[in-house]
């Protein structure tokens, strides 16, 4: 038999390649489906009756939330990670681990081919090929919808044919939900000039009254909401039902595609942008200005390649080796208040504080240095600007 393990969504495009790929090529096909946080026990049952009515060998459901969350999502937090200032990455972090995942398991069953039902003209089509073929190059990739370039309706009118006549009606909004956030695509973002009606967005208003909650970090892990420790995991599940409440974390991502075209997307993600936001804050507190520096450049530049799907270089591996390294004392607790479509950061409480020096106040008290030594130390730093405006003559 010619065993094909198939990345399965239950969408119209994995469906359509299960039934062709069985029916047409012979194929006995494993449809393989990889939670990272976006799919409930009752969706992955109806999700295995489908793909066996469409002609699927087997099915098989694998979770891999706790993968994604320590093998990902931590270090988008240690790094601070928002794609253009903006987006925290939340499908497109998903897509390696979902991709990681599929190609192990078709190694494990020993598969001579693995199949996607990406198109040719995005992002995922990448991720999956790049992983699939670094992982298992001896793996043979088959992807028929982007091969025969098929139409939504060439789609939908072969299964019927073939008798399969679930809904294809197409949602006015695509959604994909996972635990680090829910993209939402519809035909505002298909252009450059409209926003997203309020009901597209899967979370609506709920709560209108402002609420102060506190977010428990150690070592730079949400290690605890309001004070009652859980696992991270938990507690952004957790986070996230709370501030989604509050309708926070909208927002349009717009960047450049790894095929290079620009692209427009939606998203919902209150959890991941309080966790940044307030991460970043007690950062700013227990690191040097040196040690943010340095963790900016390579969060953007770890970001960056996580998106691009080249998660399996190896400088992945050193950069999260030394945002690792900078969260030894990026522990304490930070306040925020919780407002309809917002939030603020009100403060923190760290026994890593560099505030907490017995060196002075900004602004207002020295302890370490008397006048005379801030007149001198003042002297001196201007020294190279005054030698350059004397040569060059520009300020004179």
């Amino acid at each position: 038999m010619k065993n094909l393990v198939l990345a399965y969504s239950g969408g119209l495009d994995t469906s359509y390649c299960t039934k062709y790929l069985s029916k047409e090529k012979g194929f006995q096909v494993h449809a393989v489906s990889v939670n990272t946080g976006g799919f409930s026990e009752a969706e992955l049952t109806e999700m295995e009756k489908k793909a066996l009515l469409l002609g699927a060998s087997s099915f098989k459901a694998i979770d891999a939330i706790d993968g994604f969350y320590n093998k990902v999502v931590k270090y988008l937090i240690f790094g601070n990670v928002l794609k253009n200032n903006t987006y925290p990455l939340s499908v497109s972090a998903e897509r390696i681990i979902q991709a990681m995942e599929i190609v192990l398991y078709a190694k494990k069953i020993g598969a001579q081919y693995i199949a996607h039902g990406s198109t040719g003209a995005g992002n995922d089509q990448v991720r999956f090929d790049m992983i699939f073929q670094i992982i298992a190059p001896e793996i043979e990739i088959i992807t028929p919808i982007r091969d025969m370039t098929l139409s939504r309706e060439e789609e939908i009118t072969y299964l019927q044919e073939n008798g399969i006549d679930f809904s294809w009606e197409k949602a006015k909004y695509s959604i994909n939900k996972g635990l680090w956030g829910t993209s939402v695509g519809g035909e505002e973002t298909l252009g450059s000039a409209k926003a997203l009606p309020s009901s597209a967005y899967p979370s609506q208003l709920e709560d209108s009254e402002p609420k102060e909650i506190s977010l428990g970090f150690e070592k730079g892990e949400l290690v605890s909401l309001d004070g009652v420790v859980k696992d991270p995991i938990s507690n952004i599940q957790e986070l996230s039902e709370i501030a989604s409440r509050f309708a926070i974390g909208r927002d349009i991502h717009v960047g450049d595609t790894i095929i290079g075209i620009k692209g427009r997307v939606g998203f919902e993600a209150a959890a991941p942008l309080l966790i940044i936001k307030a991460h970043h804050l007690l950062e700013k507190h227990t690191l040097s200005k040196w040690q943010q520096y340095q963790k900016e450049q390579l969060g953007t530049f770890y970001g960056m390649l996580l998106h691009e799907g080249n998660y399996m270089d190896e400088v992945m591996r050193n950069i999260e080796a030394f945002l690792s390294d900078t969260q030894k004392n990026v522990s304490g607790e930070v306040f925020l208040t919780l407002h309809p479509y917002r939030f603020e950061l009100n403060g923190i409480h760290s026994k890593f504080d560099l505030m907490n020096a017995s060196f002075g106040h900004y602004g207002e008290t020295n302890k370490a240095w008397t006048g005379e030594d801030a007149k001198g130390f003042i002297k001196m730093l201007s020294t190279p600007a005054k030698i350059s405006n004397q040569i060059s003559g520009k300020h004179a």
